[in-house]
């Protein structure tokens, strides 16, 4: 087995008619998860593998260490246990910032856990070309599962190949903004760029910094470029960049780079914010101090910030999506063009050749991770499963605008951290955090990226 991990040239993106013959979907009733009140399984009666009644142990890793991910994932969890006594499920919890590292280290250490959470993209790709995530297209074809929206699936397949179970949530980006605080300052939701630096201007002026920032991942500042490249250029120039017919250095990434680098010098984001970590929540926490007004952030927030104080959330925030580009439109650069994700995360699996394990974890991922019982606990948490028709239960005002911006966009950029090749991942990266930082200008680091993305396909 191999495990140096190999770079792609481009993830290919099934079409729904790919799909044609999937199994039917699963409808998933919750009678037997919670209440005890049958004694059959959740999953009796359904299309799917029956699972061994020998003892077996799965290790699951997730990035669920807080709240709302943490309680919705290990319920859903403790269900199949409960169904299957005799299938033991290790969870183990892992910090997002460090979670692709610890993954890679145990992968070439031979301490690959059997079900793991990937976003797809690049590095999906990269582990199921080193031996490490299992093709389940066959089985998603014969067996039951939930009714996916196509984008979700093909979020999880590489080369025409089925390697992930989506059980997160529909995720975009879109800015939250402090609703008392615009009011009080007489501001308007801006539309364009220029007028959203004519709010940062006067939120300065009293005293307000703009953003609520925390680069310590640096992902987090990637989103302003992302979106700012977005805008400038539509899909065209970061396309032409990945396959290196183009370039990182172009005008589309010098625009967003310059523009950053304006806004940080301009004081619109925190002082030391390469330094602030949002997983301590320090971001949120200059939104609710009323340090900063606004915050560009992947649509997790608003449950994160309902969950800690759904009062206060409710009386002062709001969204708006990222305001368009004007001189840009005007020459017909598609403004339509949003980030995000259209699973949240995936699991893959890592059987090693058991197919038994992998019958369970199958069913543990479509029938319990996308049960009935998990959808509400995501939709009472302000996330929105990638399952057919959950975006008409959305109920939260931020929410609805979030899907309806989601849904009506002409392309969903998957974040650039998850959809690089692993090792341009890392530089890319690392060049946010020169950028915010003003170490490192938009040339120097189109430079770098251009760099390591050729390496990539070099090695493909």
């Amino acid at each position: 087995m191999k495990h140096k991990f190999l770079a792609i040239t481009m993830v290919a993106l099934l079409t729904a008619t790919i799909f044609s013959g999937c199994g039917s979907s699963a409808s998933t009733g919750t009678e037997t998860a919670d209440s005890g009140a049958s004694e059959g399984k959740q999953t009796d009666g359904k299309n799917l593998p029956e699972l061994t009644t020998e003892p077996m142990t799965i290790t699951l890793w997730d990035i669920a260490t807080e709240e709302p991910g943490r309680p919705t994932q290990e319920a859903a969890v403790a269900r199949f246990m409960k169904d299957y006594p005799n299938i033991t499920v290790e969870q183990v919890h892992q910090q997002n910032d460090n979670y692709k590292q610890q993954l890679v280290v145990a992968m070439s250490s031979g301490q690959c856990p059997d079900m793991y959470v990937s976003w797809g993209g690049g590095p999906m790709a990269e582990y199921y070309k080193s031996g490490f995530a299992d093709d389940i297209t066959d089985m998603y074809n014969k067996y039951d599962h939930p009714d996916f929206i196509d984008a979700a699936i093909a979020q999880g397949s590489y080369d025409g190949k089925i390697l992930g179970i989506p059980f997160g949530s529909l995720s975009g980006c879109d800015i939250f903004y402090n609703k008392t605080i615009f009011k009080d300052l007489g501001l308007e939701v801006p539309e364009t760029i220029d007028d959203l630096e004519a709010v940062c201007a006067k939120l300065k002026e009293n005293g307000i910094t703009p953003f609520a920032l925390a680069n310590a991942p640096k992902w987090t500042g990637s989103m302003y470029y992302m979106y700012l490249v977005a805008r400038h250029s539509g899909n065209e120039e970061f396309d032409a960049a990945y396959t290196q017919e183009g370039s990182f250095g172009s005008e589309a990434f010098l625009f967003a780079s310059d523009k950053i680098q304006d806004w940080v010098k301009k004081g619109y984001f925190p002082d030391g914010v390469n330094s602030l970590s949002p997983d301590d929540g320090q971001d949120k926490q200059l939104l609710y101090d009323g340090s900063c007004a606004m915050m560009l952030h992947g649509s997790w927030l608003a449950g994160s910030m309902s969950a800690d104080n759904e009062d206060w959330y409710k009386e002062n925030i709001g969204v708006f999506r990222f305001p368009e580009d004007a001189e840009a439109k005007a020459k017909g650069v598609p403004q339509d063009v949003e980030i995000g994700t259209a699973i949240g995360n995936c699991f893959n699996f890592y059987s090693n050749g058991d197919q038994a394990k992998l019958d369970a974890m199958y069913v543990l991922a479509t029938q319990y991770y996308n049960d009935d019982t998990y959808n509400q606990m995501q939709m009472d948490t302000f996330q929105t499963p990638s399952i057919k028709g959950y975006d008409k239960q959305v109920t939260d005002p931020n929410m609805k605008i979030i899907t309806e911006v989601f849904f009506n966009a002409s392309n969903v950029q998957l974040w650039y951290d998850q959809y690089l090749p692993a090792s341009v991942t890392e530089v890319h990266k690392n060049s946010m955090s020169a950028l915010f930082g003003l170490e490192k200008n938009g040339k120097e680091i189109g430079a770098d990226q251009d760099k390591a993305m050729k390496e990539a396909i070099a090695e493909q």
